[in-house]
């Protein structure tokens, strides 16, 4: 039985395309997707639904393919979904080899509890890696422990697992942590700024 950690996926060719046809796997239970990369031609495959819905709910998860008795790594490159029911439409996957360095965006979570008083502001939920394909990261940590109000979190300081490469700017802010008065007369500040401009665009007008 497949697991949510279980990324060995049997993928069936499909000769037909086409919204039609790709509605129908989807009431069938699978996921049309589309293999490309390293020269090749494009592969057009259909995943076993329930299973990688599971195994896509974590970013940059890498894919162990069995195409037609071949292996194939593939690394989720996009999910598109349905905008109202959030069903998963199409998948594209990248091919990747061992060893190989792929750029891909890991997401940044937040540990530990700043200083009494103070809040976290997550600038970017998001950071760019470049790291092997068959190495991904599930995240990177951002410790703010006792941190106190003024205190900025960029690129260059996060830590990162052994063998990354940052790709992001290396001064983009991640973190700040402020006091929620002071967060809170910066917004009033910004809201005062927007409509001074749009009253000064009107008048110019």
């Amino acid at each position: 039985m497949s697991t949510e950690t279980d990324t060995k996926v049997i993928a069936e060719v499909r000769e037909n395309f086409g919204k039609g046809f790709a509605r129908r796997l989807r009431a069938a239970g699978k996921i049309p997707a589309v293999i490309y990369g390293h020269g090749t031609d494009p592969v057009h495959v259909a995943l076993p639904g329930h299973q990688v819905a599971l195994l896509v709910r974590r970013a940059n998860v890498v894919l162990e393919l069995e195409i037609a008795g071949a292996q194939q790594l593939t690394l989720v490159k996009d999910v598109q979904k349905d905008p109202v029911q959030q069903i998963i439409e199409h998948i594209d996957l990248l091919v990747v080899k061992k060893g190989e360095k792929v750029q891909v965006d890991v997401p940044v979570v937040v540990v530990g509890e700043p200083f009494a008083g103070t809040i976290v502001n997550l600038d970017n939920t998001t950071v760019s890696l470049e790291v092997e394909a068959t190495h991904i990261p599930e995240n990177v940590e951002v410790d703010v422990d006792g941190l106190e109000e003024g205190t900025h979190i960029t690129a260059a300081d996060l830590k990162l697992p052994r063998g990354a490469v940052l790709v992001t700017d290396r001064e983009t802010l991640i973190v700040a942590i402020s006091a929620p008065a002071t967060a809170e007369a910066d917004e009033i500040e910004a809201a005062d700024e927007a409509v001074a401009e749009e009253q000064s665009e009107e008048a110019a007008e």
